[in-house]
């Protein structure tokens, strides 16, 4: 950084310490004049090292206490016009102060300055203004043309340096407001982020550990008396784990940014014959159907959805509904979107105190729902068994 730029951010950043030694420098150069080198009398000096400290001394809290310091000074330059015959070096503080509250005071502040340092030029203009005694106007013109243009130059520089600090507030308030809402938009991002890692997560596990868990029981039972339906059954529970470890694999390599990872689609409508084939092999007992017709598409993402609620709705039957339960599926397209419906015939939810986990699924059933402007209801049917029924409309232009 260069020395001028180093000086100008020490300034920036020091005003109180500017303004000290801004004010006993002008104090030091007062008591010089009037003290060392005043030719009147001692009563006289002292009279003028009285008002110029009124002038000066202010200065120190010419920002902290701006009106306050300004009056004091005003004050000082009054009772100089009235009581003392000659200029005085602190009058320097006249532009200093008009300067100063047309940069930092309100604007009627800054109007007030710039009427007060024209009327103290028109006021020193006939006090000091005077050729042998004698005031003689075309010479008290120049001299009032001067003073008030000292007055006008302070005023209009502290006036842009106003506008400028106001400019500059502004651009910073917007900064800092533009931070905030980027924190918040990533803070909400990495909310909507983990909240769809964990629906993921759990549609993938708790689905295929449900059928390892339902199928290994069986496999167990048939261990010694029937061999083979063991064998196949084991078959199943190692067909399922190596479906969801893929599965696992997939979403881990998307959450790395993986570029090897799986490409394989997503799983859609079309695929629930498959998972009801795989609900299957677990025991439970599904039928399916599908009434209409679709209208239009639906977005890969509310065909996810659809899919998964199929799926974490079978889990829970699987999960809660008891031996010997069956489920039906029933898709149906309507004019205004699709409608699923999951019911089965088992115990219902509460027949089991394992509910945190189709809790949780529910929940999340419902977040994924809601991402499509949907609507899901679920509970126990009157004569015994639990429903799931889903609702995702069209996606409209």
């Amino acid at each position: 950084m260069t020395p001028h730029r180093t000086i100008d951010a020490w300034i920036r950043s020091h005003p109180a310490q500017v303004d000290a030694t801004l004010a006993i420098g002008l104090w030091a150069l007062l008591a010089l004049s009037t003290v060392v080198l005043g030719g009147m009398t001692g009563t006289h000096r002292f009279l003028e090292f009285v008002i110029g400290s009124l002038q000066v001394v202010p200065l120190i809290w010419r920002r902290s206490h701006l009106l306050a310091s300004s009056a004091v000074v005003t004050l000082g330059c009054l009772l100089q016009v009235a009581l003392v015959p000659t200029f005085l070096p602190t009058q320097v503080t006249v532009p200093i102060v008009v300067y100063t509250l047309a940069k930092f005071g309100k604007r009627w502040a800054s109007y007030a300055g710039l009427c007060a340092g024209m009327a103290g030029a028109v006021l020193a203009t006939l006090r000091y203004g005077t050729v042998n005694g004698q005031a003689i106007g075309l010479h008290l013109l120049p001299s009032f043309v001067g003073l008030a243009l000292i007055v006008l130059v302070s005023w209009t520089f502290g006036d842009l340096a106003r506008t400028r600090r106001l400019a500059v507030r502004a651009l910073e308030d917007r900064a800092t407001r533009l931070e905030v809402e980027r924190q918040q938009e990533r803070e909400l991002a990495a909310s909507d982020e983990r909240g769809r890692i964990a629906r993921e997560m759990h549609d993938i596990v708790a689905h295929s550990l449900s059928v390892i868990i339902t199928q290994a029981d069986g496999a167990r039972y048939a261990s010694e008396k029937e061999p083979e339906i063991a064998r196949e059954t084991l078959s199943t529970i190692s067909e399922t784990g190596r479906k969801s470890l893929r599965e696992m694999r997939r979403l881990l390599g998307v959450l790395r940014g993986d570029e090897q990872a799986s490409t394989r689609p997503l799983p859609t409508l079309e695929d629930i014959p498959e998972l009801l084939e795989a609900t299957r092999t677990a025991g439970l007992e599904v039928g399916y159907d599908v009434q209409g017709s679709p209208r239009r598409e639906l977005p890969p993402g509310a065909e996810l959805t659809g899919y998964r609620a199929v799926q974490e709705a079978l889990t829970n039957t699987i999960k809660h509904a008891g031996p010997a339960a069956r489920a039906d599926v029933l898709l149906r397209w309507t004019s205004s979107g699709l409608e699923l419906e999951v019911i089965d015939d088992g115990r219902g939810a509460g027949a089991t105190d394992d509910n945190v986990g189709a809790q949780q699924g529910l929940v999340g059933m419902a977040e994924r729902v809601a991402l499509y402007d949907g609507r899901i209801s679920t509970g126990p049917r009157p004569h015994g068994g639990f429903s799931a029924s889903i609702f995702i409309p069209y996606t409209e232009d």
